[in-house]
C-alpha cells in the first residue's frame, strides 16, 4: 500500500516524458496521471476546433489511444508529449472535417459545466460569452481557428504551434493576427451585451 502511494506522489511531480516512459513500463498510475493532465486540454482544443462535444470526445479518445500505442517507442527529450498530442488532435479534427465535407456544426451540442462558485447571473453571462466566442470561432477559416485556439485559448508559444500545424512561425503569427482581427469584428457589436468593456 505504501509503495502505491509513493508511486502516486512520484507521478504527481514527474514530467509528461517520464510518465509516458513509466506507462510504457507498465505503471498504471502514470497512465492515470497523464490522462488527468492531457485529456481535458486535448478535449478543449478539439471542442473549440470542431464545435461539437461528441465529436471532440471521440477525437480525444482516439488521440489518447494513439499516445498509449506509441508510448513504448517514445524518445524522451525529442518533443513535448503535449505538443505531440496537440498535433494528433489537430490532424484528427482535420480528417473528421474532410470526411464530413465541411457539414453543419451543431453549436447547441456544446454543454459547458457550470462553475458552482458563480452566481446564476454570472453563469448565464459566462455561457453567453462562451457561446459567442464559439460562434465567432466557427466563422473563422479552419487554419485561423486552429492557430487562434492553440495560441490564445491553450496559450502555446508560436514555435510550439508551428510544430503542431507544420507551418513556419511567421505563418502562425499571420494566422493568429488575422484570426484575432476577425474575432474582434465578429464580437464587436456584442461587447456590452456580453459584459466586456474591451474585446
Amino acid at each position: 500500500m505504501a509503495s502505491g502511494s509513493t508511486s502516486d506522489r512520484a507521478c504527481d511531480s514527474a514530467s509528461d516524458d517520464a510518465l509516458l516512459v513509466l506507462y510504457a513500463n507498465g505503471d498504471p498510475a502514470a497512465a492515470a496521471e497523464l490522462m488527468q493532465r492531457l485529456a481535458p486540454r486535448a478535449l478543449g482544443v478539439a471542442r473549440r476546433v470542431l464545435g461539437n462535444q461528441a465529436e471532440a470526445e471521440d477525437v480525444t479518445q482516439e488521440a489518447m489511444m494513439r499516445l498509449w500505442r506509441m508510448a513504448p517507442d517514445w524518445q524522451p527529450g525529442q518533443a513535448k508529449v503535449s505538443t505531440w498530442l496537440y498535433r494528433v488532435v489537430m490532424n484528427l479534427c482535420i480528417d473528421l472535417k474532410r470526411r464530413k465535407g465541411g457539414g453543419h456544426v451543431d453549436l447547441d451540442a456544446i454543454p459547458e459545466p457550470p462553475d458552482p462558485a458563480s452566481s446564476a447571473a454570472e453563469q448565464l453571462q459566462d455561457l453567453a460569452r462562451q457561446d459567442a466566442l464559439q460562434q465567432a470561432l466557427m466563422q473563422l477559416p479552419e487554419r485561423q481557428r486552429q492557430a487562434v485556439v492553440l495560441r490564445h485559448l491553450e496559450e502555446l508559444t508560436n514555435p510550439e504551434i508551428s510544430g503542431i500545424m507544420e507551418i513556419s512561425v511567421e505563418a502562425v503569427e499571420s494566422l493568429t493576427a488575422r484570426g484575432k482581427r476577425s474575432l474582434a469584428k465578429c464580437l464587436a457589436g456584442r461587447r456590452e451585451e456580453l459584459g466586456y468593456s474591451d474585446v
